[in-house]
């Protein structure tokens, strides 16, 4: 049996991390007998991160790279799709997990309403007498990264305007269809609704989060994904 090594369960969701929640999405929908596994520290991981999958060939690393040997053993993400729709599926994968994803780290991590109650759930594992400094040296990396990447550099209102021009073009293309491109939840699903769930279902409910969840659209899409592709 397939085993999906995967961060935990937290914030409502199947996993803290909505790359893990969309391996596990791609999984149930390839019809593979699979279990999970939980693990809070990637290091020893290809590309230390996490979703891995662990098969008999070996360890697949990287959601795509999931994806992909999935399809190379028979499953199929997009049926029914053109080439074009295939293409314009790919973009609005790359919307989530390049663009809104930085958006979502940002508010996790450089929120400091949000921040504690993150820091407190991702570094349980830790005696707590170090907890805050382990996790604050990491924040201060990640934030750095930001910066570079270019996110952090932005105030909150950009931001706020940035994301909400990806929100519309995803609520525009969700006009005709349920799911982005047809009435059944295709590859560019299994990436935008869980990128929409984790910044929605934040521990603490900051702007970016009730951007996703006043918006009637997005919230049904979001809760339409968990009900069609129910996760163990």
């Amino acid at each position: 049996m397939l085993t999906l090594l995967t961060y935990p369960a937290g914030f409502g969701q199947f996993s803290l991390s909505a790359f893990c929640v969309k391996a596990a999405c791609l999984l149930q929908l390839s019809g593979q007998p699979w279990q999970r596994q939980d693990l809070s520290d990637p290091r020893g991981m290809p590309h230390s991160k996490l979703p891995v999958l662990k098969t008999d060939q070996g360890l697949i690393s990287d959601s795509d790279n999931i994806r992909s040997w999935l399809e190379s053993h028979g499953a199929d993400f997009d049926p029914g799709l053109t080439d074009a729709q295939k293409g314009q599926a790919q973009a609005f994968i790359r919307m989530a997990e390049q663009d809104i994803y930085f958006y979502l780290v940002l508010d996790r991590w450089g929120n400091d309403a949000v921040w504690p109650t993150v820091r407190d759930t991702l570094f349980r594992g830790v005696p707590w007498l170090i907890r805050k400094p382990v996790a604050n040296k990491l924040r201060r990396t990640l934030l750095k990264g930001l910066q570079t990447q270019g996110t952090g550099r932005f105030t909150d209102h950009e931001r706020l305007e940035r994301l909400g021009r990806n929100l519309t073009a995803i609520r525009a293309q969700l006009k005709d269809t349920a799911f982005l491109f047809a009435d059944v939840p295709t590859s560019a699903d299994l990436s935008v609704a869980p990128m929409l769930a984790s910044l929605r279902d934040a521990p603490v409910q900051s702007e970016m989060a009730k951007r996703v969840a006043d918006d009637i659209v997005l919230s049904d899409y979001v809760d339409r994904l968990a009900t069609t592709v129910p996760l163990p």
